[in-house]
């Protein structure tokens, strides 16, 4: 078991080093992986305004390319230190001093209540083992009236499973990582359930879904959702 551990750690480390050059080297599959981001924010426009908004699980950083409205305060927020400098790195080059970076887990924010006016999570709660604990924490942060902006993958639908054969499984073995074993590891949470989860805590969300404005788990990639939270209707 420690040995497994200690192997894992490594692999986290090759990963946060690897990210970009993973999921956005090949033209299909960058493609794919920025329509992602532009799905989460095709909602909002240039007129579109948040005071403070939190992403968590930031990474290296690439879906604040895709965020247009306008904010006082962005913060980039992930477990992992070193896919944070990576971010650091890159978005240095707009010399923009709205950007914070922090560490910080999704699942447990240091952040006071009612802080922010969106948050923002893409690719991140299928990696949560407990989503609705992670979604009240995220809520807590969240202020009355907030925007709490998600996307997920639809793994293990149909398209997806056929997807993944055709790009990011061959790249990612072609640069020694267990594919298979990663996924296994990584996405603990099936979309089936997840989206459940959203559904029931958030009945009057706005959802859309790619590349079919289809409400399938089998035909689409992606699935995107934004609430607006209501403090005293939610998880009650």
């Amino acid at each position: 078991m420690e040995s497994e551990d200690k192997a894992w750690i490594e692999y986290r480390k090759k990963f946060s080093e690897r990210y970009d050059e993973s999921n956005y080297s090949s033209p299909l599959q960058s493609l794919v992986m920025r329509a992602s981001h532009k799905l989460v924010e095709k909602a909002y426009t240039k007129d579109s305004y948040f005071k403070r908004v939190l992403e968590i699980g930031a990474g290296t950083g690439e879906h604040v390319y895709f965020v247009h409205h306008q904010f006082d305060e962005y913060t980039l927020s992930d477990l992992d230190n070193n896919t944070l400098e990576v971010a650091k790195k890159k978005i240095a080059s707009t010399q923009n001093s709205s950007f914070k970076f922090e560490c910080q887990s999704g699942e447990e924010l240091s952040y006071d209540d009612d802080s922010f006016d969106r948050l923002i999570a893409t690719h991140v709660l299928e990696h949560i083992y407990q989503p609705h604990l992670a979604l009240k924490e995220w809520i807590r942060v969240i202020k009355n009236g907030g925007v709490l902006s998600i996307l997920i993958p639809t793994d293990p639908g149909l398209a997806w499973r056929l997807g993944k054969n055709l790009g990011p499984r061959r790249n990612a073995m072609a640069q020694g990582i267990a594919y298979d074993y990663v996924m296994a590891r990584e996405h603990v949470n099936s979309c089936h359930n997840l989206i459940a989860i959203l559904r029931h805590y958030f009945p009057d969300a706005k959802e859309s879904w790619w590349p079919f404005p289809v409400p399938s788990i089998d035909m689409n990639l992606f699935f995107s959702f934004h609430a607006i939270v209501q403090k005293k209707e939610t998880f009650e």
